[in-house]
């Protein structure tokens, strides 16, 4: 099923490799669009699809991140894109390790932003089956109501809170319900992070509660090229609350990589 996404200095005529932007729950593509302006001006080719049944992306009942790995490398052949740097942020994060796990050699380097490897402990995953119950009951906005307060730091721009709402409520509660799903069924990521082999950049939020910079610290400490950078004045949501750190950040990073 195809996916829909933002992109900028794309040419499918020439392969190229770029960067693949993987969005947080259950947010959109949107959320990326200060790191697609400076992914432009620094001429870096980038992507940032949507998850199936956002923004026009073909909807599924249910689906892995491993199933969305690979239509996600699907994508990355139709633009041209041979390897990429994987940015995944929060959810994004989760699928960036499914596509390690199932595509390793389309991967350059990894930018794992507020995120985390293992999966989820009992009491999480029995409030997940509550939030899925909600949604269910009483819509989209119910996830928005729940998850919005927890993207941002206390005194955030309210600006900041109706963006996130808006790209939640305008998807189906069905679709954040399958994303939901397959974020409790993801898989524990912690056996594979000291066998990562490419440059991994790790970020975090200082006052992100939801992935904190402890958890960030021990990605950081367990992959071997790995470099962390805590973003000040930032929660969970780090590239939209401090869009100026994290875009510095992410473009160090490519610099070092020789784009």
């Amino acid at each position: 099923m195809a996916l829909t996404w933002q992109g900028v200095n794309i040419d499918a005529r020439n392969p190229f490799e770029g960067v693949l932007l993987l969005h947080a729950f259950p947010l959109s593509a949107a959320m990326w669009h200060p790191q697609l302006r400076a992914l432009e001006t620094a001429g870096v080719p980038a992507i940032a699809p949507n998850a199936w049944g956002i923004e026009g992306s073909g909807e599924r009942d249910e689906w892995s991140f491993e199933e969305y790995a690979d239509e996600l490398a699907l994508l990355m052949e139709q633009v041209g894109m041979q390897r990429a740097t994987l940015a995944g942020l929060s959810m994004g994060g989760y699928q960036a390790f499914a596509f390690l796990r199932r595509h390793p050699e389309r991967v350059r380097s990894l930018v794992l932003a507020d995120t985390r490897p293992e999966p989820d402990a009992p009491e999480a995953a029995a409030a997940r089956a509550e939030f899925i119950s909600a949604v269910k009951e009483h819509g989209s906005e119910e996830a928005a109501r729940r998850m919005v307060p927890n993207y941002f730091r206390e005194g955030a721009e309210e600006e900041l809170k109706r963006e996130a709402e808006a790209m939640i409520t305008a998807q189906a509660p069905e679709v954040i319900t399958a994303a939901m799903r397959a974020i409790m069924g993801r898989p524990d990521s912690t056996p594979m992070l000291r066998s990562i082999a490419c440059p991994t950049l790790v970020l975090c939020g200082e006052n992100d509660r939801l992935t904190p910079p402890e958890t960030a610290r021990m990605m950081a400490e367990a992959i071997p090229r790995s470099t962390l950078e805590i973003i000040a004045q930032a929660a969970h949501i780090s590239n939209l609350e401090q869009p100026e750190a994290f875009n510095r950040a992410l473009l160090t990073h490519l610099a070092a990589l020789g784009s």
